[in-house]
């Protein structure tokens, strides 16, 4: 009895172990392939340049012992259609609600704001 009981718990450890491992790298492999979907997609969109109005910045903080910051800005185009695009830093510290100017991105890749 003590013998089936061993060999009992060898065959379970190993499962226990695969079955998250399987999981994690399920998510990763998920999460890889969603970007690269969305940079294909936006890779094959047209590149638009359109009249626009800033109208909101905001940020979101990440992390436990290090934090990182994702910067979004939010467009108006003139047909009033609504636009977020995530931004680098510098792109976010120089723009300001209220601005107007144009816009020009690729699918939802933010590429350029120029003021007027």
């Amino acid at each position: 009895m003590g013998m089936e009981m061993e060999m009992e718990m060898f065959f379970w450890v190993p499962i226990w172990f695969w079955i998250p491992f399987t999981m994690i790298v399920g998510i990763i492999l998920w999460r890889l392939g969603r970007s690269l979907f969305e940079a294909l997609r936006n890779n094959a969109a047209p590149k638009e340049v359109v009249a626009a109005k800033l109208i909101g910045k905001r940020t979101h903080v990440n992390g436990n012992e290090r934090a990182y910051t994702t910067y979004y800005v939010t467009f108006e185009c003139e047909n009033g259609e609504r636009r977020e695009f995530r931004v680098k830093s510098d792109v976010y510290a120089l723009s300001a609600e209220g601005d107007k100017g144009e816009l020009t991105f690729q699918g939802t890749r933010f590429l350029d704001f120029q003021r007027q």
